[in-house]
């Protein structure tokens, strides 16, 4: 997966636009226009604030259906997306809750969405849904079959769920990416809004060998520094919020500042990169001071 091509640099930040409860979910208000107006709003805020793309989720629908979501949901969200297609021109991606990574790549061929979030597709997961099953057999085919280039962006060993048997955090990574043929992964703390440890994510990079790794929950201006140091991208939401609240429309202003914060970090990574590279020791000096090679 070219992270440059598709999202023009080659540490994406992609925020995520969760969808106000669609048909059928047990809190749907009955109004879709007042959900396609918020997910405009969100999409606006995230390109005027400086995001590199942005996927689209049914979050809060739930309680979430295990695999195969009601027809309603994808026509809503077939919907949604080709509208933000047509208002930013931000690359887009699909994330169908709980785990209906076909509906998800379904919609993103049919409206030229350029990836998708798939939560386990892999192995299988105790969830709050029940025992959840990856398809990657089905769902390669299913690609090959429409005649897509839709980019699979996969979890490992996903938050709310927890591995059958013993977790290996590198044996997963593996497989998922050289058995499951994943174009990158995820990885994410236990819950939504707790973030991956950087042990996590630098056995996770290890183990990539170079497929892209993203941090998908947790991230924010506060930590996001330590968690790039072993990352490719960032899949961020909640920080995004108004008051850092979770049912809370995205705030362009904090948008805005994770995007400089997380812009800095990668610039002092690829700084010390550069004094590593040659032969410089000890950290990045501060602005002004001049260090001599030992």
């Amino acid at each position: 997966m070219d992270l440059k091509q598709i999202f023009k640099t080659p540490n994406p930040i992609i925020g995520v636009v969760h969808l106000q409860p669609l048909p059928t979910s047990p809190r749907w208000g009955g109004n879709l226009k007042a959900i396609i107006g918020r997910a405009e709003q969100e999409a606006t805020a995230l390109a005027s604030g400086g995001a590199n793309g942005i996927i689209v989720e049914n979050f809060f629908d739930a309680p979430f259906a295990k695999d195969s979501v009601d027809p309603a949901v994808v026509s809503a969200m077939t919907l949604i997306v080709e509208r933000l297609t047509n208002l930013v021109t931000l690359p887009i991606g699909v994330n169908v809750l709980r785990n209906d990574a076909h509906s998800a790549i379904a919609i993103a061929s049919c409206t030229g969405a350029q990836f998708i979030r798939v939560n386990v597709l892999n192995g299988i997961m105790a969830t709050d849904q029940g025992l959840i099953e990856g398809q990657a057999h089905q769902l390669l085919r299913y690609r090959r079959e429409l005649g897509s280039d839709v980019k699979i962006l996969a979890d490992v060993l996903v938050k709310h769920g927890r591995p059958l048997g013993s977790p290996n955090l590198t044996t997963a990574v593996q497989e998922t990416i050289g058995r499951a043929l994943a174009d990158a992964v995820i990885l994410s703390g236990w819950t939504t809004g707790s973030p991956p440890n950087l042990e996590d994510l630098e056995l996770a990079s290890a183990a990539a060998l170079g497929i892209p790794v993203f941090i998908g929950s947790g991230a924010s201006w506060e930590n996001i520094s330590t968690l790039m140091q072993a990352a490719d991208g960032v899949i961020v939401s909640s920080s995004l919020k108004r008051n850092g609240r979770i049912e809370q429309p995205i705030d362009p202003i904090r948008v805005s500042q994770f995007v400089e914060a997380t812009r800095r970090s990668l610039s002092q990574k690829r700084e010390q990169e550069n004094r590593d590279a040659n032969g410089l020791r000890g950290p990045t000096p501060e602005p002004g001071k001049v260090t001599s090679k030992t």
